[in-house]
């Protein structure tokens, strides 16, 4: 039977760029461009390589995001996954990650898994607990944060690098993992694996596919809520001192100024 690996992914600002809230204090995704989280690439290069080393997988990119997220679904699908999934619905707007969890756990059940992948966080939240949450609404074991991952016999085992240990885990499929940017350098999509992935499949799906009602997601579903936000002010010149002499003692002044020393 095919190992059915799911991968989740996300898209997200480019963090180069200009990046603000709209008014209604959620990102403001239409001016800024977009890509494919650099975090869950590490997720997808890893779903790869087990694939390879499996008898039979099958790899799907699974996405919750706007029209513009297919960008990120292709570029997966350029690495070399074999088909992909995008739930995209305007009542999606300003869902949190409570709410993306539940979107995303019907869509990994709807879809049909052995195992999940994540990355350990995304470039744009930066909350890191997803993978958890899917875990618990899947009601299936979670190792998350692995530096290095593999499955065989059904189990699948990874490292957990500490700051003074490193941990072996293990949990028997199906299973919840999250993998972090120490797992290996993701890989580049080659031209032929450009081309091909314009014939992958990719399916739509809305939250009606997924028996979910509008006020479970969203900004009315939100469990979390930004309040206010205010621009960074804007960098002020610094001051220079001449050193005359005296540079040091002007130097030391300041630094106790800013009760530095």
């Amino acid at each position: 039977m095919s190992l059915r690996i799911v991968v989740t992914v996300k898209y997200v600002p480019d963090a180069t760029g200009d990046r603000h809230f709209a008014d209604d204090l959620t990102v403001d995704r239409d001016d800024v461009d977009g890509l494919l989280s650099e975090l869950d690439e590490y997720a997808v290069e890893q779903a790869l390589q087990i694939a390879e080393d499996a008898d039979d997988a099958e790899i799907t990119v699974l996405t919750v995001g706007p029209e513009d997220a297919k960008d990120a679904l292709r570029k997966a699908l350029s690495m070399g996954a074999d088909k992909a999934i995008h739930v995209e619905d305007d009542d999606l707007h300003g869902t949190d990650a409570m709410g993306t969890s539940l979107v995303l756990a019907r869509a990994i059940e709807k879809a049909g898994f052995d195992l999940v992948i994540s990355g350990m966080a995304s470039t744009d939240g930066t909350m890191g607990v997803v993978p958890a949450l899917l875990a618990e609404r899947l009601g299936v074991p979670q190792v998350t944060l692995l530096s290095e991952v593999s499955v065989e016999d059904g189990t699948v085992t990874g490292r957990r690098d500490g700051d003074a240990a490193s941990e072996t885990l293990q949990a028997s499929l199906p299973a919840v993992v999250s993998v972090t940017d120490q797992s290996g350098e993701a890989r580049y999509p080659s031209f032929k694996g450009i081309m091909a992935a314009k014939k992958k499949p990719v399916e739509s799906w809305d939250l009606s596919d997924l028996d979910l009602e509008a006020e479970e997601v969203g900004l009315e579903g939100a469990y979390t809520v930004v309040d206010s936000a205010a621009e960074r002010p804007a960098r002020t010149a610094g001051t220079i001192v001449k050193d005359e002499g005296e540079g040091g003692k002007q130097l030391a002044e300041f630094l106790a100024g800013q009760k530095f020393i």
